[in-house]
């Protein structure tokens, strides 16, 4: 029998090959080369990438045996996803490869804006000794906010705690217990941003988050802070940044991302306190090294038909037919549990009841646990990292099944616990020979709703005019009804409306809504990525 064919189509550490081993063929092409990667793709089983290859919808019509994508790094912008997925073509990469790497890039910016290294450097290269000009900070008792305290801002804290600096942070999804337990104290963003001495991102990003840092939270800083952005670019405001700076309101900021990639021009170019450097986060080679021999590990489990923990998609492996189509619909609960919750969970429940309650559903606890944080976390979420994440977030994690179910033949509910007492639950079921994905229960609240791109949740007291009143605003903001359901508990009591719509709602829309029906609360959820 032949061995199945694998195609390197950028430079990658030799380990990779030898993690790979020798029940492959080999091949190489230059994935960047578009008239050379379509044709040598066009029989592969498998295909390994870094960041320069394009495998986009062409490319994956192209490779007729196609079984996996492997990306050695942790994002996924040159890999059309979607399509891969429609196209039954598993897709890994390497989630956890970079974070140490990532992590000491941020303490070197750091480190380089306190002690104005940069402009010195480039100064005393040009024949000028300028030491009163480029004097600097220390570190020693300063105050260090981290915005985001996942894995990789927990590794930043654990590096700068060396340094005698009192250590903040801001995550509405880490407890202050679990916060306590690794020295640093949990506080809001705007107490982090007045206190802070040094400001480091570490959050993902996504639609909350883009901009954060921008002009409103510019202003509430103190004039001698200085920022450190080596997650993702568009997390800070690069022009509000450089007014900021301008202006006095700010002393400095090392930036390793941008909105806008490759950047080769930006107002923040001008500022001598301002250290720059072209995404480099994961560019070390132990970095490159982890990358490539667990996306070699990942192809090998994924061509061998075994369960691939790294994969993004398409989920392969030893998983009962029955279980395998909840494996979706699992992770769906997770990211509308985490959208309804608002905040970290200390106690998490995923109850499996019905008939698949007899097979082994541990792949449905750690589905839900992805979902969970994926929209939370700075790192790429997968079955491998979830539960590691859930226990560095002190979360209690328990995997309930029941065979007994009384209203569905299978219900997967993901449940919680908030520090406050809060309850949050979310039920799914599936319909049908087709395995039709339907949200069934929300709150305790039942409803008949299926999972959308852009979803929407309201909480209020059952009074009259509140659908029409939500359809105004919502037409006002340009954005379209799907559907519409509202659940209460008795007339006049609580009740809870569930939407689907075609784009993702605004923030201001989402206030208007609340404040004019009166809401206890709005929640969006986007499951669009």
């Amino acid at each position: 029998m032949s061995k199945p064919v694998v195609l390197i189509a950028e430079e990658l550490s030799p380990a990779t090959v030898d993690a790979l081993g020798p029940d492959f063929e080999i091949r190489r092409a230059n994935g960047a080369d578009r008239a050379e990667l379509l044709p040598a793709i066009a029989d592969v089983d498998a295909i390994l990438v870094r960041s320069a290859t394009k495998v986009d919808a062409e490319a994956i019509e192209a490779a007729k045996n196609l079984k996996v994508i492997a990306r050695a790094g942790v994002g996924l912008d040159n890999v059309d996803v979607k399509a891969a997925t429609q196209a039954g073509v598993m897709v890994v990469n390497a989630p956890t490869s970079n974070i140490t790497s990532a992590a000491e890039l941020a303490v070197g910016l750091l480190l380089a804006t306190a002690r104005n290294i940069a402009p010195a450097n480039q100064a005393l290269k040009g024949g000028e000794w300028k030491r009163s000009k480029y004097s600097g900070t220390e570190l020693l008792e300063k105050t260090v906010g981290i915005v985001g305290l996942g894995r990789i801002g927990a590794l930043v804290a654990e590096r700068l705690a060396a340094f005698g600096v009192e250590l903040v942070a801001y995550d509405p999804y880490v407890s202050a217990a679990r916060g306590a337990q690794m020295g640093v104290e949990m506080m809001s963003l705007d107490e982090l941003l007045a206190k802070s001495d040094f400001i480091t991102v570490h959050l993902p990003k996504t639609p909350e988050t883009a901009g954060l840092i921008g002009e409103e939270a510019l202003r509430k800083v103190k004039p001698t802070v200085r920022i450190i952005n080596a997650a993702r670019g568009g997390i800070v405001d690069e022009h509000a940044l450089a007014v900021a700076l301008k202006e006095g309101r700010v002393a400095g900021a090392g930036i390793d991302v941008f909105a806008s990639e490759p950047c080769t021009e930006s107002p923040l170019f001008d500022f001598e306190s301002v250290v720059v450097t072209p995404h480099l986060g994961a560019s070390t080679a132990e970095a490159q090294e982890k990358a490539g021999i667990s996306v070699a590990k990942s192809v090998r489990l994924a061509l061998a038909g075994e369960l691939v923990p790294d994969a993004v998609n398409v989920k392969g492996g030893a998983i009962a037919e029955e279980v395998r189509p909840g494996i979706p619909l699992a992770e769906k609960l997770g990211r509308i549990f985490t959208g309804l919750a608002g905040g970290a969970a200390s106690q998490l429940d995923v109850v499996v009841r019905g008939e698949i309650a007899s097979q082994d559903v541990k792949v449905l606890e750690l589905a839900a646990l992805k979902g969970v944080f994926m929209d939370v976390v700075e790192e790429q979420v997968s079955y491998v990292n979830a539960p590691v994440i859930a226990a560095d977030r002190g979360v209690e994690v328990q995997l309930k099944t029941y065979e007994e179910s009384p209203d569905y033949r299978n219900l997967v509910t993901v449940r919680g616990t908030l520090p406050d007492g809060r309850k949050v639950s979310v039920s799914g079921t599936l319909s049908g020979p087709k395995h039709v994905e339907k949200i069934v229960e929300v709150l305790g609240y039942d409803i008949e709703a299926f999972p959308a791109e852009h979803m929407a949740f309201f909480r209020y007291v059952d009074k009259p005019g509140v659908v029409g009143t939500v359809g105004r605003v919502l037409g006002e903001a340009g954005v379209n009804i799907a559907g519409m359901q509202v659940s209460r508990d008795t007339k006049g009591g609580h009740a809870l409306v569930a939407m689907t719509v075609d784009q993702a709602i605004p923030t201001p829309a989402l206030d208007n809504i609340v404040q004019a029906i009166g809401a206890e609360w709005g929640r969006t959820v986007d499951l669009d990525e």
